[in-house]
């Protein structure tokens, strides 16, 4: 009984880092990555309220259903995306406030890693890691330790997709699943206490 439960809340715990990841990259002041987010938006299971003009999805039976009717049954789920979306809004603030201190040698860096497609996600993860602990060094003393790692994190993204923009899908993969790894116990903490 105890692997059913945690397969239900992996898969919720897996689209709350998706929405979290997705709204920062969203909020963040500037990118010049908008058109791949907007494309990587429809591709994800994001509430319909964030993509308002996406068209009718055609049902097994050959139907269209209305993007209104499934947001209607979805509508428990809906408050709960505000929440991270909002949550990802504060962090995207914070992110705004540290992005000076990311060293463009670092983001190219890394984005030079990324643009290897023989790299495993393995190691992509890895690289990740390695430049989020040379960025950990010049964190603010203020900010709690998890909160400045998600926050670089998810930073980090945004800088490499500002760099390469057709980076975005990979790096945010790799985002999503170094946070579902490392922190995913403190986002769930986070998305609780937004309630």
């Amino acid at each position: 009984m105890d692997s059913e439960v945690s397969n239900g809340s992996g898969l919720k715990d897996a689209r709350i880092t998706d929405l979290l990841v997705f709204g920062f990259l969203q909020s963040c002041s500037s990118n010049s990555f908008q058109a791949e987010l907007e494309a990587l938006g429809y591709e994800l299971p994001v509430q319909d309220h964030l993509w308002e003009d996406h068209e009718d999805e055609l049902q097994t039976d050959g139907s269209r259903a209305s993007r209104f009717h499934a947001q209607r049954i979805e509508a428990d789920s809906e408050s709960e995306e505000d929440l991270i979306q909002n949550l990802a809004r504060q962090l995207a603030q914070i992110g705004d406030s540290m992005d000076r201190s990311i060293p463009p040698r670092l983001v190219n860096h890394l984005a030079m890693q990324f643009m290897n497609p023989n790299l495993l996600e393995e190691d992509r993860r890895r690289h990740l890691a390695t430049a989020l602990e040379q960025l950990m060094q010049t964190c603010p003393a203020d900010l709690e330790q998890e909160k400045a790692t998600l926050v670089l994190t998810m930073l980090l993204a945004k800088k490499v997709a500002d760099h390469t923009p057709s980076l975005l899908r990979d790096v945010f993969r790799t985002t999503v699943n170094f946070i579902n790894q490392n922190l995913l116990t403190y986002v769930r903490n986070l998305a609780r206490n937004m309630d």
